[in-house]
């Protein structure tokens, strides 16, 4: 009989989970029309693709590659292998690398942080060279390594040729794999404390000021916008790689071979402005909130409370209904002795009767083996 109440209360926390989970639908439909050759919206919580025009086109992206090159030197500052008063000496291929530029003196030092800010502001050809060659003593390894990194992200659409983005006929990527990059370079905090700099400057070791204007202008005239990376050629067209947060969500879109600038930035508005107005955020799993109670068998506390690992948010058409459904995988009970963070059970979530998401449910603290005095005095207590 007890096992059998046991049985019955777990059903019921399941089935008061899923009545209690978000709801979600498929993607609006959509009134966005773009002139630009290629274009992409992706939530950045879910990963989620709200909007996308030939979203895997081999496309130039023009400047829009220094994205690669901003990751890696994110990448190396997260891992304290360079700081942002670290000089990094400069060479004569460096400085004489033309298109946008800070003007770089060769030979003499700059700090990474100048040389970052310089690549993420104002799209400094001489900057990012500066940059691959101390990391990788020159551009050609360097290259090497960001078509290893784009392999990792799973940017299977991209190829690197050099690390600015100044013509070149093998190098291509596509609005996809720029939204997958941008979505990684805004894991970290550093980049955010230049991304949304509107105007600043660079003073050489000479003392020259080179005044740095950030090339996406997005940062100033769209509401929420605080970040991206321009890129344009005659061979790329305008391009621009943008992100937006307004309340708990944040977009990201991709416009490449815009016929001009004031359309790229047009077009990224747009498609930003059409997924804050379709969309929002739900989350479907909690990490902070109880998710569960079991019994625990041979244990200093007769019940324990559980945890999902992680959060799992899902993008959501605003008033709509759902595909998608959360599932709890439980014993019946479960026996000490357990520590905070072991893992007792899932939380599955499912989209369309897929499963997309397995996390964890764990304990988050620890319970001890009742020993023969605690068993004595629970029967003590008892009668």
């Amino acid at each position: 009989m007890k096992k059998f109440f046991t049985s019955f209360l777990l059903l019921v926390l399941v089935f008061s989970f899923l009545l209690a989970s978000p709801l979600h639908i498929v993607h609006a439909e959509s009134d966005v029309d773009l002139s630009s050759k290629s274009g992409l919206l992706m939530d950045y919580s879910s990963g989620e693709v709200l909007f996308e025009k030939d979203a895997l086109a081999h496309l130039p992206v023009a400047s829009m590659v220094k994205m690669m090159t901003i990751l890696i030197a994110l990448e190396e500052y997260d891992m304290g292998n360079v700081n942002l008063d670290t000089m990094i000496s400069t060479t004569e291929n460096a400085s004489g690398m033309g298109g946008s530029q800070v003007f770089i003196d060769p030979y003499v030092e700059y700090s990474f942080e100048d040389l970052l800010k310089s690549v993420i502001m104002a799209s400094a050809n001489d900057a990012s060279v500066a940059l691959a060659e101390y990391f990788n003593g020159n551009e050609k390894s360097f290259v090497n390594r960001m078509n290893r990194r784009a392999k990792e992200l799973g940017m299977n659409d991209t190829n690197y040729v050099n690390c600015t983005g100044l013509p070149a006929p093998e190098q291509y990527s596509c609005a996809k794999d720029s939204c997958v990059l941008m979505r990684e370079i805004l894991k970290h905090e550093l980049y955010h404390d230049y991304s949304s700099i509107w105007i600043d400057k660079l003073i050489h070791p000479s003392g020259r000021e080179t005044e740095l204007v950030n090339t996406n202008k997005l940062i100033r005239y769209f509401q929420g916008c605080d970040g991206g990376k321009t890129g344009s050629t005659n061979e790329a067209g305008c391009c621009l790689t943008a992100s937006a947060k307004r309340g708990d969500m944040r977009l990201i879109s991709c416009i490449i071979g815009a016929e001009n600038s004031k359309t790229r930035f047009n077009e990224s508005s747009l498609l930003l402005n059409y997924g804050f107005s379709n969309f929002e955020n739900k989350f479907l799993v909690t990490m902070n909130d109880v998710i569960a109670t079991l019994p625990v068998s041979k244990g200093k506390v007769e019940v324990i409370d559980l945890f999902a690992k992680e959060n799992y948010t899902a993008v959501v058409k605003k008033g709509g209904s759902n595909k998608y459904e959360t599932i709890l995988k439980l014993p019946e009970k479960i026996k000490a002795p357990l520590k905070s963070g072991e893992k007792v059970g899932s939380v599955i979530v499912t989209k369309d009767g897929n499963i997309v998401k397995e996390i964890d449910v764990v304990v988050m603290q620890d319970v001890k083996h009742s020993s023969y005095f605690d068993s004595i005095n629970k029967i003590a207590e008892n009668w």
